[in-house]
């Protein structure tokens, strides 16, 4: 967002792929304080959905809402979004979008260990193989600002964070902002 004087971060990924542990990892040690917000969780929070479909057990999203609720958040900047898509946000809203992917019998196991239904698991693993959520964030945001990260490992996890690290430091030199 211009004028902001931290980034807005959207983390994304299929579900499984370590938004939220990327995310908060980020959060501790960015050089300038960056809130993260798990966007499926205020959703919940804040009732910004139109119903709940038992067969999925997932919340149908009401996007207006959504985004009426994140603007004036965003706008401040200082913003990670850790959502499992990230097409519903504005161009204008991110200045890094991270698109997290995991080999597929590896996202299989850790949805598993999530309880998620048989049929959500083949959804996700199907998404995660077609590269949908990449996709998404190739054609919606401009491709300078859309990285894709392997997120496989605690080595993964380290290495992502400590380059997206690197990238708010350059991002806050680049504009001038005391950190």
């Amino acid at each position: 967002m211009p004028n902001a004087q931290s980034p807005v971060i959207i983390i994304t990924g299929t579900p499984g792929t370590g938004k939220s542990t990327h995310a908060q990892l980020l959060a501790n040690e960015s050089p300038v304080p960056l809130r993260h917000i798990n966007v499926g969780d205020l959703v919940k929070e804040k009732g910004l959905y139109e119903d709940y479909d038992e067969e999925w057990q997932s919340y149908t999203v009401d996007e207006d809402k959504l985004l009426d609720e994140l603007e004036p958040i965003v706008t401040e900047g200082g913003v990670i979004l850790d959502w499992h898509t990230c097409d519903i946000f504005p161009e204008r809203w991110p200045d890094l979008v991270v698109v997290l992917r995991c080999e597929n019998s590896q996202l299989w196991d850790r949805l598993e260990k999530r309880s998620y239904p048989l049929k959500k698991i083949q959804e996700n693993n199907e998404a995660e193989i077609m590269q949908v959520v990449l996709e998404e964030a190739r054609a919606s945001y401009p491709a300078e600002i859309v990285v894709e990260l392997k997120s496989e490992t605690t080595e993964d996890l380290e290495a992502n964070v400590t380059r997206i690290v690197e990238w708010v430091k350059s991002w806050i030199r680049e504009r001038g902002v005391d950190s």
